[in-house]
């Protein structure tokens, strides 16, 4: 959540950022915003003025009983009475108006960085670099849907969509075999991985409160993209970076205690609400998938070196799976809601011959901080809010959509990148 001082200070600045984002009505936004803010403050002072006069009144009475002038002394009272009345209906407004400013406020998007490219929409994003070579596939190569239907035993395919949906609906794949172990030594490596960079591995809950939705900025902006029990009001997280971020919620972290690494293995769950087309076929989108999610907390002008960082820890992955990749830099239009700068990875499906992301790692600079309360102290006892970051180290079903397509062989069988043998305990799926 943007802060209102940020916004009272750098009016022009901050409609331009939302203006780069594509926000509706971003002059209107700020201008019901300072207004609302200015009034808070009029009402602010006024019952602070009002405190302090009924506090001075209140000393007075004393003195009046103490000097045995009675009459004065009510009188005085009377005025307290007043003073008191007049203090209670201020603080009401200024709950009210506080209110409004907050809801007011919480519709705004995070402010993109000054490198974030001018766009609307995916096709305006800008590709940072390339790296790998795209193979050359067999002729009886297949997309992965198709693949997986000659994979496994007993004609039983190794990815099954049908009986996914026949327990639980479209998007819920169920894992057999070979496939099922692949998922579970992808899941192991990526956790080594992450250990090896530092992080501290966490195994958060995968079911979070409003609280917990609102502060990381699920809430109010997707809602509807949420599962949500309403009985115990409580959401389905759409990703670890939910619950591992509100760890911290209401912390004060010591300076030295900084940067703050975690990482997390969790299902996700997405409706994904209007979803169809070729373009989601197979594992291409799926309700219930698997990720393994990296999150660091660190000071602001540390926040861009580890983003760097987490950058080149998911390239470093994705380069030992020997997959052909890209790396885009996300336009205004085409970025989340939360985030300030974000870098998608795309892994190149050659059976499908088109990119397919597998990554998002974003900065969220103060944005995420400013809900969660979220600080840090400095070495001067000053406490000041941190950055957040987070990103997909990485997000399973379209990494094995682009293994399996990527590594099939003349003879149907699909070779396992080395790096997972260790792991999964085979090199080759018949």
């Amino acid at each position: 959540m943007l802060q209102t001082n940020f916004i009272r200070d750098n009016r022009d600045l901050t409609i331009a950022g939302l203006i780069k984002k594509h926000f509706k009505d971003a002059t209107q936004a700020i201008d019901r915003i300072l207004d609302l803010d200015k009034k808070r403050r009029d009402v602010q002072q006024e019952l602070d003025d009002t405190l302090a006069l009924s506090n001075n009144k209140a000393k007075e009475i004393g003195a009046l009983l103490k000097a045995g002038q009675k009459a004065e002394a009510e009188a005085a009272k009377a005025d307290t009475v007043a003073l008191k009345e007049r203090s209670k209906s201020l603080d009401e407004e200024h709950k009210t108006i506080e209110a409004s400013l907050l809801d007011e406020l919480v519709k705004l998007p995070n402010l993109p960085h000054e490198s974030v490219p001018e766009g609307r929409t995916a096709e305006d994003n800008v590709t940072v670099m390339e790296k790998g070579v795209k193979p050359v596939l067999p002729a009886n190569a297949l997309p992965h849907w198709e693949l997986i239907k000659k994979l496994g035993k007993n004609q039983a395919p190794i990815i099954d969509f049908e009986l996914g949906n026949k327990i639980s609906g479209a998007g819920f794949p169920v894992y057999k075999g070979k496939a099922a172990r692949l998922q579970r030594a992808m899941i192991a490596f990526f956790l080594d991985e992450a250990g090896k960079a530092g992080y501290t591995e966490v195994q958060p809950p995968i079911v979070v409160n409003a609280d917990s939705g609102f502060a990381t900025g699920q809430l109010p902006d997707k809602e509807g993209q949420m599962y949500h029990d309403a009985a115990d009001d409580l959401y389905l997280i759409p990703t670890a970076e939910v619950p591992v971020t509100n760890l911290y919620r209401d912390v004060i972290v010591a300076e030295n205690e900084l940067p703050v690494k975690n990482v997390a293995y969790t299902p996700c769950f997405r409706r994904e609400a209007g979803s169809w087309g070729a373009h989601v076929r197979g594992l291409n989108r799926l309700h219930q998938f698997d990720k393994v999610e990296i999150v660091q907390i660190n000071k602001p002008e540390d926040s861009y070196k580890a983003l760097d960082e987490m950058v080149g820890h998911v390239k470093g992955l994705l380069e030992k799976l020997e997959l052909p990749y890209r790396i885009l830099r996300l336009c205004g239009g085409d970025m989340g809601f939360t985030s300030a700068l974000t870098y998608d990875f795309e892994v190149w499906s050659a059976g499908q011959e088109r990119w397919l992301e597998c990554s998002s790692v974003s900065n969220f600079e103060t944005y995420q901080a400013n809900r969660l309360k979220l600080r840090y102290k400095t070495i001067e006892k000053k406490t000041q809010l941190l950055h957040t970051l987070n990103g997909s180290a990485l997000a399973l079903p379209r990494i094995v959509a682009a293994l399996l397509e990527n590594n099939q062989q003349a003879d149907g069988t699909v070779k396992v990148p080395e790096v997972l043998v260790p792991y999964c305990g085979f090199d080759t799926i018949e």
